[in-house]
């Protein structure tokens, strides 16, 4: 598997392919996530095109790139609020923030799973994440001049279910990137149109998911019952309380 380095991910957006890819992606974020005054916001994986206006609104964020991809620094001008960690062991309290945005980073983990515990941990109660991951589906996906036709693309369906089994509750799905994944300036001239167009007639082509999910105490795992206030909660629904279990007659056999 193909996985670039931060610097690789940085020459990119720093092209004119990039820096549309940049406001197509920002635009959806923005629309998903309008206010984050007063919050906290994680950036895990290649966020940084995407985190300046949290930067400016939220109350802390900062960035971690998983050890893979290596990294570089957020701003010359600014304070450092990148570092690097192991994917599986984040260097961070638990319960410790409100929003955590992943790019360039699902797509290239060894063990999903591991990093979704470790995410599931990190996160407030009723905090939300949003994962943005290439479409396998999509013509990006195929388009290995590009950082979303490296690694391992999902459809919408394969992080939907990879979100329930680590106890997430999915909240919605948007598809972007809908312009053919060529080099011609010309394309991504049209790319708003094509944005439009694409949403409508074939939003499962997109070029990647935005996936967005949310942390709720009662949701669990499949085949793992979950308390809370004093209720046995059944699996997989949000609303569900357990009625006392019949007892079963003794056995009268002399």
């Amino acid at each position: 598997m193909s996985i670039p380095n931060a610097y690789d991910l940085k020459r990119f957006y720093n092209t004119f392919h990039g820096r549309v890819v940049r406001l197509i992606i920002r635009k959806h974020l923005l629309d998903m996530w309008s206010d984050c005054k007063g919050l906290t916001l994680f950036g895990y994986g290649y966020v940084l095109p995407y985190l300046r206006p949290y930067v400016e609104s939220c109350e802390k964020s900062y960035v971690l790139f998983p050890a893979q991809l290596g990294a570089h620094h957020w701003s010359a001008q600014d304070k450092n609020i990148v570092g690097v960690t192991a994917e599986n062991a984040l260097p961070l309290e638990t319960n410790s923030v409100d929003r955590i945005l992943i790019t360039h980073a699902l797509e290239f983990f060894d063990y999903p799973d591991e990093v979704f515990e470790e995410l599931w941990r990190v996160l407030k109660s009723t905090g939300k994440i949003i994962i943005v991951v290439p479409n396998r589906l999509g013509f990006w996906s195929r388009a290995d001049w590009t950082p979303f036709g490296q690694g391992r693309p999902y459809s919408a369906h394969q992080v939907e279910n990879l979100l329930h089994e680590n106890r997430f509750v999915h909240e919605q799905t948007r598809h972007a990137l809908f312009s053919p994944a060529f080099k011609s300036p010309l394309t991504f001239r049209l790319a708003k149109a094509f944005e439009i167009i694409g949403s409508i007639i074939c939003p499962a082509l997109g070029g990647v998911h935005i996936i967005e999910a949310s942390k709720q105490l009662y949701a669990g795992t499949r085949g793992t019952p979950v308390r809370a206030g004093g209720k046995l909660l059944e699996v997989g629904k949000k609303v569900v309380g357990a009625k006392k279990p019949v007892p079963t007659p003794c056995d009268t056999t002399k």
